[in-house]
């Protein structure tokens, strides 16, 4: 097996396949292991004695590129369409309320994440222990709210959401990412 492929997609190592988003869900939950690749990469740069600047890179370009848009499709769509299907016994507001504290924690930790990798990667210096420490956290809040979507929030969704919220989610996750609308997907009422 190459290099390439053993870290390529289905694997966390690159981005979701764009193949995929015609199955929502199962592009999340491709998305969801490339987080948690992600998560490992940032404990090997927190571990790390010197730099290493190609796995800086690779959080970097992962937190401008992908995180933002990942997280957009859960709260604009996924989060949305479940708190529609789901009933009272599935207890979905306190799972969502504690998957969207991770992700605000998440999302306030970006700019501090941005500057230390960058800082780093322009000047050649090491992580501070404040920038591990801060980098530790931001992992954790992802690897915290991933723990709970893979357990709770994905197999309600397959359970709740219907063939025509599928469409739907599927249409804006790839309208979101500057791709045409799915020929092969029928407009739903």
């Amino acid at each position: 097996m190459d290099h390439t492929e053993s870290e390529g997609q289905g694997r966390g190592g690159c981005p979701a396949s764009a193949d995929l988003l015609a199955r929502p869900l199962e592009f999340i939950s491709e998305d969801h292991l490339r987080e948690r690749q992600i998560c490992a990469v940032i404990d090997g740069l927190i571990m790390a004695i010197s730099l290493d600047r190609r796995a800086a890179l690779a959080v970097l370009r992962f937190v401008n590129e992908e995180l933002n848009v990942h997280l957009r499709d859960e709260a604009e769509d996924l989060f949305p369409l479940l708190m529609q299907r789901c009933t009272a016994e599935d207890s979905i507001e306190d799972a969502l309320d504690r998957i969207k504290a991770d992700q605000l924690a998440v999302i306030r930790l970006l700019p501090d994440v941005r500057a230390a990798l960058a800082g780093c990667l322009d000047t050649g210096a090491d992580l501070s222990a404040s920038e591990r420490a801060m980098l530790t956290q931001f992992a954790a809040h992802m690897r915290r709210h991933l723990v709970a979507e893979n357990a709770i929030l994905l197999p309600i969704a397959r359970a709740r959401l219907t063939q025509a919220d599928l469409q739907l989610l599927s249409a804006h996750m790839r309208a979101r990412r500057g791709l045409a609308p799915d020929p092969d997907l029928i407009d739903v009422d």
